[in-house]
């Protein structure tokens, strides 16, 4: 039922595969100077900024910008 989305880069990542990446590369101190999201700062969790994310179209389509600046060519 999935249509091919060959030009959409994120296609087959989930938001947990993102911000885990992500954390990886800029670590939580990073990612908070990139994107100045509380989630990111203030005790920070994968399972608390996903929910955040999930709730906050804005702040997801941040997050996703980044990821596409980071790690695609």
């Amino acid at each position: 039922m999935n249509p091919t989305q060959p030009n959409n880069p994120l296609h087959g990542l989930t938001l947990e595969t993102i911000v885990t990446r992500l954390v990886e590369h800029y670590g939580w101190g990073g990612l908070y100077e990139k994107i100045r999201i509380n989630c990111f700062d203030n005790d920070p969790s994968i399972k608390s900024s996903l929910k955040f994310l999930r709730k906050t179209p804005w702040a997801r389509d941040k997050v996703e910008a980044l990821y596409i600046a980071t790690f695609k060519d």
